[in-house]
């Protein structure tokens, strides 16, 4: 399936909804347990569907510090808990285990997500210690799972990390392009819930003119319209929960407010 297909709205909101802390990660809660994960996982997830928005992505971006080889507890246990939650689920829906692109295809695989998001290509030094993800790798195992239908959305610009590749962001963009046919171009800010670089996401829109260009963190209320007068969409964690903060719940009215700008946005 192609990206316009799978997101017929133009300029797609993609919503997180960040898991809880996973077993057997320093921060999980054994007095919560995976119940609790589950509980706060649903409540986000209808919050995010009733405001509207086009998609959702599950993430563990509880379980810091983060790893560049997870745990198969942890990908197991992303699994289950998207399994109990299958039949809430009424909107297209992407996967991302942070930051391990072989476990996040097998999550999208277990799942039937639809799209997976990753760091699947450059050369980092980040807070995880050198990040060398392998592309090459990572479609031959979406190969072997039988997943060709399965979206992958390139992180270019990894967040927590600093790119060991000199060339200009949109060059990298573009020979990722051409060397791994990813079915969409995410750019970041620094960190997670920080703002991209307008000049980046636009030069980088500019120079991958065929593949869809999206905002990866940091997209507000206040800031979204110059975004999506740029990208063809983005994906939206932090701005969405109770004070704007990304450990906090998803505030329902938050999201509603921010939905109802984009559908402004994109009736002008």
């Amino acid at each position: 399936m192609s990206f316009k297909k799978l997101f017929p709205n133009p300029k797609p909101i993609i919503a997180m909804v960040h898991l809880g802390a996973l077993p057997g990660t320093p921060l999980y809660s054994k007095s919560k347990g995976v119940e609790g994960i589950i509980n706060s996982a649903k409540q986000d997830l209808i919050a995010l569907q009733n405001a509207g928005v086009d998609a959702i992505m599950f993430g563990n971006e509880n379980d810091r510090p983060y790893e560049l080889k997870v745990d198969v507890s942890s990908t197991s246990t992303m699994a289950y808990i998207i399994g109990v939650l299958k039949n809430d689920i009424s909107v297209p829906f992407g996967v991302n285990v942070l930051w391990d692109p072989i476990s996040t295809i097998a999550l999208a695989a277990a799942t039937g997500a639809n799209f997976a998001r990753e760091i699947f290509s450059g050369t980092y030094a980040s807070d995880m210690g050198l990040w060398n993800p392998d592309a090459g790798n990572a479609l031959r195992y979406r190969k072997k799972v039988d997943r060709d239908d399965l979206l992958l959305f390139y992180n270019v610009s990894a967040e927590f990390a600093y790119s060991l590749d000199r060339r200009p962001l949109n060059e990298r963009a573009k020979s990722t392009v051409f060397s791994s046919i990813p079915d969409a171009i995410l750019v970041s800010g620094p960190i997670t819930g920080e703002a991209v670089n307008l000049n980046e996401i636009k030069s980088v829109k500019e120079t991958v003119t065929n593949i869809p260009v999206l905002a990866n963190t940091g997209v507000k209320i206040n800031n979204v319209k110059e975004i999506l007068d740029i990208a063809d969409g983005a994906i939206v964690g932090s701005s969405l929960k109770f004070d704007g903060n990304t450990w906090n719940q998803v505030d329902q009215q938050r999201a509603q407010e921010f939905m109802n700008e984009v559908k402004k946005i994109r009736n002008e």
